[in-house]
């Protein structure tokens, strides 16, 4: 038996056909380990009588009023007197006999944060195949690339065991089915050791709170906000990079390159990258600087997107390649009217040309766009001293401040 206590943290939202089952297995899988524990329910406002179904089934319940799977879950983290926390969802689709899987590692002392992988015991009658084959892939490979260093395969199982001390470290923000990533992406950062246990699924009991589409982008948009570096920032200059050397090629030899019996024009690949790759590097930078998530560490490397030099090095840079990529087109076009047959590397010239005008046109417009932005806040600095009347807009109340 460990002498490590296990804090066993069920968040419960109208779980009432299913919440004492779950308590149930609880204890039984703190028996089978033979650790000692405590079961803690985190009710988020069930009207069903969830609260009162665990209480009778022995288990200390704690009412937490926001809002949000993620609210419950760092409620029970905080609540926790056990050395480690367990946490999984009250609907029953987590085997909870077996939770000694998840804890033995950390009492072993080879992991900090342990997974139970769903995937390979998932189905069609416990997974909808648009999350097993659609989302938790794209949400774990970019939870994957946002931790960098990561090698699991489902980042957003709700069954896992963490180090309870490691856990309040992590100061999770999420309030919602993010939390999941958050989680990772936190551990990840911080250098504790993850591992992933496959324990399997089982068919939900009740109705599902997971709104794919809401729930989706909170996901996306919290993995961008922790790792626009890594997401964004160097992908995008890697295909910058990439684009151009594709271009460059296809102006050497404009007949393109043989690839067994294919013939390969990047013409027509390499000014997309070029694109594709200058906005997702700006975005990124401008993500990373703004976000409120980013290590500081990492957020001072984007420090230079706060300078008011910023805007106009962005205008400066778009209007050089619109100037030049206008300028390439124009000379093609005075070839074309004054010659009788097109260079052999017109289609080439023409393609890198299109790039740069759309990544100029692109740059320049977002630099003014900030500008405009910088402007405004200072106004906002100076309301006192304009007269908003003017605009059709009416002054604000003291009280209402």
């Amino acid at each position: 038996m460990s002498d490590r206590r296990v804090t066993v943290v069920l968040p419960v939202l109208n779980e009432a056909a299913s919440v004492v089952t779950c308590i149930e297995d609880a204890r039984q899988g703190l028996a089978a380990a033979g650790i000692a524990g405590e079961i803690l329910v985190i009710d988020n406002g069930s009207t069903d009588g969830s609260a009162r179904l665990a209480r009778d089934a022995g288990a200390t319940v704690i009412r937490e009023t926001v809002e949000g799977y993620g609210a419950a879950l760092r409620r029970g983290i905080t609540e926790a007197s056990g050395e480690i926390v367990v946490m999984a969802d009250a609907d029953a689709t987590y085997d909870l006999t077996r939770l000694g899987e998840l804890v033995a590692p950390i009492v072993d002392g080879e992991s900090d944060l342990v997974i139970g992988g769903r995937l390979e015991g998932a189905n069609r009658g416990t997974m909808p195949l648009l999350h097993r084959f659609v989302g938790t892939p794209v949400l774990s490979f970019l939870v994957r690339r946002a931790c960098n260093r990561l090698d699991i395969r489902d980042s957003q199982s709700g069954f896992r065991a963490i180090d309870t001390a490691a856990a309040r470290r992590l100061d999770l923000k999420a309030t919602g089915m993010e939390f999941a990533s958050e989680m990772l992406i936190r551990a990840s950062q911080d250098g504790l050791r993850v591992d992933e246990r496959h324990i399997g699924y089982r068919r939900r009991v009740g109705d599902s709170k997971l709104q794919t589409m809401r729930d989706g982008l909170r996901h996306l948009q919290l993995i961008l906000l922790l790792a626009p570096h890594l997401l964004l920032v160097w992908p995008g200059l890697a295909m910058f990079v990439g684009g151009s050397l594709l271009s460059a090629m296809s102006v050497v030899n404009p007949l393109g390159f043989n690839l067994g019996p294919l013939r390969w024009q990047p013409i027509f690949f390499g000014p997309i990258l070029i694109v594709l790759g200058a906005l997702a590097a700006v975005a990124g930078a401008v993500i990373a600087y703004h976000s409120p998530l980013l290590r500081p560490n990492v957020a001072r490397q984007f420090a230079f997107v706060g300078s008011r030099r910023f805007p106009g090095r962005c205008i400066a840079a778009g209007l050089t390649g619109l100037l030049i990529g206008l300028g390439i087109d124009l000379a093609l076009f005075v070839v074309w009217v004054t010659q009788e047959t097109s260079p052999a590397r017109a289609l080439s010239l023409a393609g890198l040309a299109q790039a740069l005008i759309i990544t100029g046109t692109s740059l320049a417009g977002f630099g003014l766009i900030h500008n405009v932005l910088d402007r405004r806040s200072g106004y906002q600095n100076h309301r006192g001293e304009i007269d908003i009347s003017e605009f059709g807009l009416e002054r604000p109340h003291p009280a209402d401040s």
